[in-house]
């Protein structure tokens, strides 16, 4: 059996910045209008008034302070609340794999290969653009890249276990290589009208090469010393947008056409059951989990991580050891674990390991062990 490598990863930044106060602003004119518009029902206590939102408070309950967006004009508009972006013709490339190429790119000039040696691409993300074809088999023909490709959707957790089918097909021979991708336009399914989720997510890609063993150039990259996926089914994390509630109504009956969460419930179920997932892969493993040198966790929110990060490591992690990258990029999903990862793995001397983790929707969680080679 081939043992597999993560040789290289990239990272698609979109152009637009959109602070909490930005986010503020428009929330809170918005709701102005409706509570005005609603005067009387609501002096009657037939609805009840929208509260408004504020930073500080953004900041207590998730730690981001700013987010990428692929469209901000509309995400500023109180008239709009949502992102502007124009459909495409079929001639076009799409958005999603416009910006999974990009990450990929990075990716492949990081690796140094040609793409020939690229045998399969994974389109790993919580959304796709479209049903059929697949992203992943426009992304494969933007980078010509001969094989196979699908699309798979774990929701947050996509990356790891887009890692861990890579890393099987590495060692059954079905690829030389592969190429993941997590192009994520997070803030498209974001209901930004609702103040308990209005500031969660970010738009962007990221891209992951994942290679055999015998191929890898020496000294580079990370060895996946262990992988491992968990699903547990949960309503407290939902979205139920699709083919078959694509006209859906306006108002109310509409809010679960978008992102919708249960928080507490999510935090309370979540972090003990993924940070015993953590503790018991690494005893399999033989592996120590108070001496892993990094951890790059799913950016979901900052008491989650801090939680998970002292529950794993067994005392308060540093600022190095869990790494923090949702102040900047808020949570992207599935690519919040892989930028952290791209952005934050400097400083290992060979032999000292990591974890890539992700938890979300599902529930879904996936643990990749790698250590530097």
């Amino acid at each position: 059996m081939r043992h597999a490598v993560i040789a290289a990863t990239g990272l698609y930044t979109p152009p637009h910045t959109l602070t909490n106060a930005e986010l503020v602003a428009t929330f809170n004119a918005y709701v102005e209008r409706f509570n005005a518009r609603n005067a009387e029902a609501i002096a009657a206590g037939e609805i009840e008034a929208l509260p408004p939102s504020s930073e500080p408070f953004i900041e207590k309950a998730s730690g981001i302070k700013s987010r990428y967006v692929i469209d901000k004009s509309g995400l500023i508009d109180p008239d709009v609340m949502r992102p502007v972006i124009p459909e495409r013709s079929n001639e076009e490339i799409s958005v999603l794999a416009e910006i999974a190429v990009a990450a990929a790119r990075q990716a492949i000039e990081a690796w140094g290969k040609p793409v020939s040696e690229i045998g399969a691409v994974i389109c790993a993300a919580s959304n796709m653009q479209r049903a059929y074809p697949a992203m992943a088999i426009e992304v494969q023909q933007a980078l010509g890249i001969d094989g196979f490709a699908f699309d798979m959707n774990v929701a947050c957790s996509s990356a790891t276990f887009g890692i861990k089918t890579a890393a099987d097909y590495i060692a059954t021979g079905s690829a030389k290589a592969v190429l993941m991708v997590n192009p994520e336009i997070t803030s498209g399914h974001l209901n930004f009208c609702d103040r308990d989720s209005h500031f969660i997510f970010g738009d962007v890609a990221t891209a992951v090469i994942v290679e055999a063993e015998e191929d890898a150039t020496p000294g580079q990259g990370w060895d996946i010393i262990g992988t491992r996926l968990k699903t547990v089914f949960s309503n407290n994390i939902r979205n139920n947008f699709g083919f078959l509630n694509r006209a859906a109504p306006e108002g109310a009956s509409a809010k679960d056409k978008l992102f919708v969460q249960e928080g507490r419930k999510v935090f309370r179920e979540v972090v003990p059951m993924v940070s015993e997932m953590i503790v018991d892969h690494a005893s399999d493993l033989g592996l120590d989990p108070t001496a892993l040198k990094r951890m790059w966790l799913h950016q979901a929110n900052i008491n989650m991580n801090d939680m998970i990060g002292r529950k794993v490591l067994g005392r308060d992690p540093s600022p190095e050891e869990n790494v923090i990258i949702l102040d900047e990029y808020a949570n992207t999903s599935s690519a919040g674990s892989i930028i952290a990862f791209h952005k934050a793995n400097d400083g290992f001397a060979a032999g000292e390991m990591g974890l890539i983790c992700s938890f979300g929707a599902g529930y879904s969680a996936g643990t990749v062990f790698v250590r530097k080679r």
